[in-house]
């Protein structure tokens, strides 16, 4: 493949950013915006080009005779050269997850961008200040991802993981003149950074021990006769096993070190995924404007641990340990978000919950991706859910932009019987839900589907488990549509600000994300991406069982919601005070956020960090500032000495003589 379009493809974004930073301030709201929106549907075109060609070109470079997809290094130059091996390199890595995330990150970014021409101004058609540079940080958040999947080195992965940070903490914070905005910026960028820590640890002992950064050299093996074509090779992951069970240190507090390498690689999955307990800044990330948590927060940002955890697969399939502990991180994960999701208010956090669960979903399946299970099944299913999940959470969270543009909350309870208002709005809103609830033949039903099977064929615990994660989803997902859209007629205050659907920049992304949800799950995921590259028919080892179940389960939980909040009535009320101590604690997250402020503020800060403050000031400063104070007394004591006159200055001369002779006579004797 000729070099030129991948460049493009991160240079636009780049361009955009550093055009629109330096000159936006001096055009046009609107020019901004649609400069800003072409260089995006632009990267769109792009993409989608590379991810058809390598996809349904049948080049030799991207898939061989056999029908396995390679790995195609495109470019890679090198920027840093520690030894002939320890090189870190910029370069342009094409294979079938890349490929997907292209189209994902490029689909979405653009919807947002265009989305955003109407969000981002008032009633009276004016732009909110700063609206040039909210397309600026857009760009470079578009960069930053797109650079992070086509990484052909963890090194460079990890550079564009903390771009994708600072750009997320500038979106998140767009608004920098809202306390709260400012607040979460700042969490966000804080909660990260500490995961990301463990994820540099994590780089630094695989790459000691195997003496490269470079993903190739990790888990795949060059294809012959062919430059910069690699083959996923399980001989490779085992080759890197082996190199950390010879070392001088195999094991270290029970674990092997390769094992305490990849746990701490996905710490920092952790960090921007949401995993727990370092999930606590997405929620408060939803002061962004809603295009933001659309794009990052929904669709590409948080999907980027996952995305590591897959980069990685086939090391973690060396190491049962890791994969253990991605489970049970994912599956308690899951549940807890999913319970928190059934109480909120507040329109974007119960997104933002759902997208905490929803990431755990795919971590799960990643998780329970065994060899002796199956390992095909398990990572194509994060995968297919990952697309899925991205076109309809990003609808769903644009539909919830629309909503709060038209009422000005983001509180539900001040939304209800909007349907006859808003009809686009409430058709596509209402396909996110049955997408996410897994409803057939919505795209979610097949891709959360796999995940159950796959959780099935590892064990029966985790498959109750998640198959109760997915009834919790659509429950509180379709509380929200009805609350939203039935429940009872809303009251219009103003009639001269009746809700209505939003402009065509912000109805056409809803319409056509909505018809992806629709169809996305037909596509022959497996046939396209999987582990190792050799095409997996997921439709010929569909589990009808499985799906009958939790389509059940789906129905009977949207059922369930339907009785309690499609029409006013007091069975919310009652169920909440049968239950109050669990609903309490739901609702307020379980306190999570106070048990952080309690380690911080009383134990941290004031318990460990003010003592030591004040040991600081006044022993150590305190000894620093006395020697001073004697210093300049002792100065002040002598100063009368320096008199100007001989005879004094002979008198004082003789003194001392006389005085060191005495001391010296006495130490003779």
């Amino acid at each position: 493949m000729d070099v030129t379009i991948p460049v493009l493809i991160l240079a636009i974004p780049l361009f955009m950013f550093i055009f629109l930073g330096l000159f936006g301030g001096k055009m046009t709201h609107k020019l901004a915006g649609v400069l800003g929106t072409l260089g995006m549907g632009t990267v769109l075109v792009l993409a989608y080009t590379t991810a058809f060609q390598y996809f349904f070109s049948g080049a030799p470079e991207f898939i061989n005779a056999a029908g396995e997809r390679l790995q195609s290094v495109i470019f890679n130059q090198t920027w840093l050269a520690f030894t002939d091996k320890l090189v870190i390199r910029l370069g342009f890595l094409l294979d079938p997850i890349s490929a997907m995330m292209l189209v994902v990150i490029t689909t979405i970014s653009f919807m947002v961008h265009l989305y955003s021409l109407g969000y981002m101004r008032d009633h009276h058609g004016v732009f909110e200040r700063g609206f040039q540079r909210f397309y600026a940080f857009l760009s470079l958040f578009s960069f930053s991802m797109l650079g992070l999947v086509v990484a052909t080195n963890i090194f460079q992965m990890y550079i564009f993981w903390e771009l994708v940070g600072a750009s997320s903490y500038l979106l998140i914070g767009f608004y920098y003149t809202k306390p709260s905005a400012v607040s979460a910026s700042k969490k966000a960028f804080i909660v990260t950074r500490f995961a990301d820590l463990g994820f540099l640890i994590g780089i630094l002992i695989l790459s000691f021990y195997t003496g490269t950064f470079n993903f190739t050299d990790l888990t795949s093996a060059p294809v012959e006769g062919m430059n910069g074509v690699y083959a996923v090779s399980e001989g490779t992951a085992e080759s890197i096993r082996n190199i950390f069970e010879t070392s001088a240190a195999p094991v270290f507090l029970g674990g092997s070190v390769l094992t305490w390498a990849l746990v701490l690689i996905f710490m920092g999955g952790m960090g921007k995924s949401a995993m727990m307990p370092l999930h606590i800044w997405l929620p408060d990330a939803m002061e962004g404007p809603t295009p933001v948590s659309a794009l990052i927060h929904a669709a590409t940002m948080v999907v980027a641990g996952v995305y590591l955890v897959a980069r990685l697969f086939p090391l973690y399939l060396m190491e049962n340990v890791a994969l253990e502990i991605i489970t049970v991180v994912g599956a308690l994960t899951a549940f807890y978000a999913a319970m928190v999701a059934c109480t909120q208010v507040d329109i974007k956090r119960v997104l933002a919950f759902s997208t905490i669960s929803q990431i755990a979903f795919m971590m799960v399946s990643l998780g329970v991706a065994r060899p002796e299970h199956h390992e095909a099944l398990g990572y194509m299913a994060s995968m297919f859910h990952l697309f899925t999940h991205a076109m309809f959470k990003a609808l769903l969270f644009l539909g919830a932009g629309a909503l709060i543009h038209a009422i000005g909350s983001n509180d539900y309870t001040a939304m209800h019987g909007l349907r006859k208002y808003m009809p686009v709005t409430h058709w596509t809103f209402l396909i996110g839900c049955l997408a996410i609830a897994g409803i057939i033949p919505f795209s979610g039903f097949f891709s959360k589907d796999e995940i159950l099977s796959a959780c099935g064929e590892y064990d029966w615990l985790a498959y109750v488990w998640m198959s109760m994660v997915a009834g919790l989803t659509a429950f509180y997902m379709f509380r929200l549509y009805f609350l939203i859209f039935w429940w009872k007629e809303h009251k219009v205050a103003d009639p001269h600000h009746v809700p209505h659907d939003q402009p065509w920049t912000m109805s056409l992304p809803l319409i056509i994300l909505a018809a992806i949800s629709c169809v996305a799950g037909f596509i022959p995921f497996g046939n396209l991406v999987s582990w190792n590259g050799e095409p997996y028919d997921f439709m010929a080892h569909f589990d009808w069982g499985v799906a009958a179940v939790s389509l059940t389960v789906a129905v009977v939980a949207i059922a369930l919601a339907a009785v309690m909040y499609r029409k006013e009535n007091k069975l919310p009320e009652k169920f909440k005070n049968a239950l109050p101590a669990l609903w309490r604690w739901s609702f307020h997250r379980f306190y999570w956020d106070e048990l952080y402020m309690f380690i911080t503020h009383k134990i941290i800060f004031n318990g460990i960090c003010r003592p030591i403050a004040w040991f600081d000031r006044h022993i150590i400063d305190g000894t620093m500032d006395s020697f001073a104070t004697i210093t300049n007394k002792a100065s002040e004591l002598i100063r009368p000495l320096q008199s100007g006159q001989i005879q004094m200055y002979v008198w004082i001369y003789l003194i001392g003589a006389l005085l060191l002779g005495g001391v010296t006579v006495l130490c003779l004797i």
